[in-house]
């Protein structure tokens, strides 16, 4: 079978994408040839587009020609006029409801997990501990070496011991409006599903990050929480962190993997470091195994507001009624007033290596990454590192800044995020695994022992979007189920704990 030249998505596209570097003069079809080199995955122009005329990819306008473009052409980012970004107000909801029977089966119903007493099951069985303010990282992150050194081999059934640290608790303006969301990002991590209900919480003792504003007061307790400042001096308070770590780790050590449902499951969907076939292959891949896992009775969050936000009437056509419509425009609007008031525009997302793969702006990415969310109806919208209270497919809204939008997911209780790339990142969560898809072969053969699944496969015509599909949905489940390891894990590649937070900084 013969490599395609090009991908065109839609009959009324009128532009292709090279699925390898083309050369100046080639023949791409009738009536198109190439005027200069076209770099792999950017895009073809198959007509002659005059100054201001449409670019069209995926069926949607890209943006405006900033000047004549003839037939055969490179169309790269500068060459492009922004268009208007799509309004929020009154859009259609409902519109695109599949009902189940129009979603793929999983091959597969059970997993091997953690049975929690309330919210979805673990995928590991971890104890975590958090700070209440970055002043005590140091202390906790030697703290948790000598843990693990000297305890954990104790206890045989606890996977690990994580140090959750932030940039949060103190010089900051804790009554801030938008002090929720770091507030309720560091509350909900307290209670990941992968720490099993144990609870233990490192403070400094002065810190503004109080223990009442993350934990209710029957859980304010001398078994739960330690602060630095009342031992003395060096020895005294880690022999506390050890002493109080034993505690937890013996608890921790009575859980076992059970068979359990898919709807005890709950794992995140991400990109980052796209380019123009992530669209094409690994989200949209990453998209129908979403879909099998929602059929199954999983909840699944995608995420990464700028990154929807030109498709967002496509997401309120699945959504399930008016009120997650309103939830998910709400969101936006939010959004808007926070990139506008930092005097940015949602196209200040784009990264060198974005446009280095292909992808021209912000409109031709977010068609992209809105391929990851699949084709399930849209039960729920949350707020940055909100938890969710319904099954299926929810858009969680966060940022699109891999290392913060990774963090705000935990905090909404994934056990497990499966992670699209085009460019590649090393990025990783030691909360709870991350598996990479990448969008081509060439990244799989570069990185052949850092990606777990290529998508590849599909831009050249040697594999469909429903057999990588499959081949990640399966994955999800071994890795979930602790029958396989994610190359991630397996190098303990995991990024640090950045909390989304809008609010001052005093």
């Amino acid at each position: 079978m013969s490599t395609p030249l090009y991908i065109k998505v839609k009959d009324q596209d009128n532009v292709a994408i090279a699925v390898h570097d083309i050369p100046q003069g080639t023949r791409v079809m009738e009536g198109v040839v190439t005027l200069q080199p076209i770099p792999q995955a950017h895009k073809i122009a198959l007509v002659d587009i005059p100054k201001g005329g449409e670019i069209i990819r995926y069926g949607v306008v890209l943006g405006y020609a900033k000047d004549d473009i003839p037939v055969g052409s490179w169309i790269n980012e500068h060459m492009l006029d922004l268009p208007e970004s799509p309004s929020v107000d009154n859009m259609p909801w409902g519109t695109n409801l599949l009902t189940p029977d129009q979603l793929p089966d999983p091959p597969r119903t059970t997993w091997m997990g953690y049975r929690n007493k309330v919210g979805p099951a673990g995928t590991r069985n971890l104890l975590g501990i958090v700070t209440t303010v970055q002043c005590a990282a140091g202390v906790l992150k030697v703290a948790v070496e000598r843990i693990k050194k000297e305890l954990l081999p104790k206890y045989p059934n606890v996977d690990g011991v994580v140090a959750v640290t932030h940039p949060y608790g103190c010089g900051v303006a804790i009554n801030a409006p938008e002090a929720k969301v770091p507030i309720r990002a560091i509350t909900n991590v307290i209670r990941h599903p992968n720490f099993g209900g144990e609870i233990m919480v490192v403070g400094l003792g002065c810190e503004k990050l109080t223990y009442d504003r993350i934990l209710p007061p029957e859980d304010i307790t001398e078994e739960n929480c330690l602060t630095l400042q009342d031992w003395k001096g060096h020895d005294a308070m880690m022999q506390a962190i050890l002493d109080m770590a034993d505690k937890k780790l013996h608890k921790l050590n009575l859980r076992h993997r059970e068979e359990l449902p898919l709807s005890e499951l709950l794992i995140g969907l991400q990109c980052g470091g796209s380019d123009a076939f992530s669209g094409l292959t690994a989200n949209p891949s990453a998209g129908y195994a979403a879909d099998m896992l929602v059929k199954g009775g999983a909840t699944v969050l995608f995420s990464e507001v700028t990154e929807v936000r030109d498709g967002v009437h496509m997401l309120a056509a699945r959504c399930v009624s008016p009120e997650v419509r309103d939830k998910l425009a709400a969101e936006m609007k939010w959004y808007d007033d926070y990139l506008e008031a930092g005097g940015v525009d949602r196209d200040a997302n784009p990264t060198p290596g974005n446009k280095k793969g292909g992808l021209a702006n912000i409109v031709e990415k977010a068609m992209g990454s809105i391929a990851k969310s699949g084709s399930s109806p849209i039960v729920e919208v949350l707020s940055p590192a909100e938890k969710p209270t319904k099954h299926g497919l929810i858009f969680a809204a966060t940022p699109a800044s891999d290392i913060v939008c990774g963090p705000s997911q935990v905090a909404s209780g994934i056990g497990l995020q499966v992670f699209m790339t085009g460019r590649g990142t090393p990025y990783g969560l030691d909360i709870a695994p991350v598996i990479k898809v990448c969008s081509r072969n060439e990244m799989k053969e570069h990185w052949f022992d850092l990606i777990d699944i290529s998508a590849g496969p599909i831009a050249t015509g040697e594999a469909t979007i429903p057999e990588i599909g499959t081949e990640i949905f399966n994955l999800i489940l071994d890795v979930a189920s602790g029958v396989k390891e994610p190359y991630s894990d397996q190098y303990g590649f995991h990024n640090d704990m950045c909390i989304f937070n809008p609010a001052p900084i005093t």
